[in-house]
């Protein structure tokens, strides 16, 4: 992929659509950007009446997945037409807001589904292969005085996939080589996925030996995987969340993995990041990673571009590439 995108005609920076930034995207990105657009850092404009003073100018806003759009921002700005998200969640963008006024939003799918894939597979081997426990025991020389303890095989286990969309069907893809069953819970069966479909989360949990969360966020999802799914889950089980951190209880997790109500949790994501609760860092069987599942040159070099791609469309009057329904 064209990661610098087309090099347009020079034009003039007065005749530049102006585009609302909420945070920054990579020197690749705004390169370009700059190139192509009057642009309203927000993040640099703290304190100030920058925003105040263009509001009637900004047609759209480029946004990341955990900074959104809310509804007071999209009301702030009368001629906004679009809003661009670098990333694939818009739980933090107000839709309805957005389609009431007619304003276009669009994402960056796929583009990222094979590296939260893989981080997902990487994060379930780390936790039951306790790779971490690994790496510090011969880091600290303790190898010397004795082997570490037994851990769990992945291979030949029951992988439970809650959420069956882009992602999780990859995921499936992915462990399929590990020899392991697959069974999903989803809003439906799918005609295309020669797995066990489980109508109910809990049943799923039950089975499963490791539980793999793909959800997408929002409120329909919010704190689905809790207590009673740990329970379900089972002492022997593990957890692993590539989704969003409020698809998950966190309070009923963190007093699931403290009590051994399950073996361990492999996460990428949090309900408060990058201030997470503190009681993670004291537990041995969890594995953290900080939100970074996509975090790979190549997918954020596809990303960056692809909401170029959408917003350059948008602009010439051109389909969107990725629209949100």
């Amino acid at each position: 992929m064209n990661v610098s995108g087309p090099v347009s005609a020079p034009q003039s920076y007065f005749s530049m659509p102006h585009v609302l930034m909420l945070g920054p995207y990579p020197d690749w990105d705004m390169l370009p950007m700059e190139a192509s657009y009057r642009l309203h850092k927000l993040w640099e404009q703290e304190g100030s009446d920058t925003l105040a003073e263009n509001r009637n100018s900004v047609r759209a806003i480029a946004t990341r997945g955990e900074l959104g759009a809310n509804k007071a921002l999209i009301d702030a700005l009368p001629n906004l037409e679009i809003i661009a998200c670098y990333g694939v969640g818009t739980d933090a963008i107000d839709l309805p807001t957005a389609r009431e006024r007619r304003i276009r939003v669009t994402n960056t799918p796929d583009v990222l589904t094979g590296d939260v894939a893989d981080i997902a597979v990487g994060l379930a081997l780390a936790t039951m292969r306790r790779l971490p426990a690994g790496d510090a025991h011969v880091r600290s020389g303790a190898w010397a005085q004795g082997n570490m303890g037994l851990v769990t095989r992945f291979h030949g286990k029951k992988v439970g996939i809650v959420g069956f969309g882009r992602i999780g069907s990859t995921i499936a893809r992915r462990v399929s080589g590990f020899d392991v069953e697959i069974g999903y819970f989803d809003r439906s069966a799918r005609s295309d996925a020669p797995h066990l479909f489980f109508p109910d989360i809990l049943a799923l949990a039950a089975w499963s030996d490791v539980l793999i969360v793909t959800l997408a966020g929002g409120a329909s999802t919010h704190k689905l995987v809790g207590a009673e799914v740990f329970r379900a889950l089972g002492p022997k089980g593990f957890l692993v969340n590539v989704s969003r951190g409020s698809t998950i209880d966190e309070p009923a997790l963190l007093d699931a993995l403290e009590s051994k109500i399950i073996a361990g949790a492999g996460l990428d994501v949090f309900w408060n990041e990058p201030s997470i609760d503190p009681r993670f860092a004291a537990i041995d069987t969890v594995v953290l990673q900080p939100h970074h599942a996509s975090g790979t040159v190549e997918t954020r070099q596809a990303m960056g571009q692809l909401v170029r791609d959408n917003l350059a469309a948008h602009f010439a009057g051109r389909p969107l590439l990725t629209p949100v329904a």
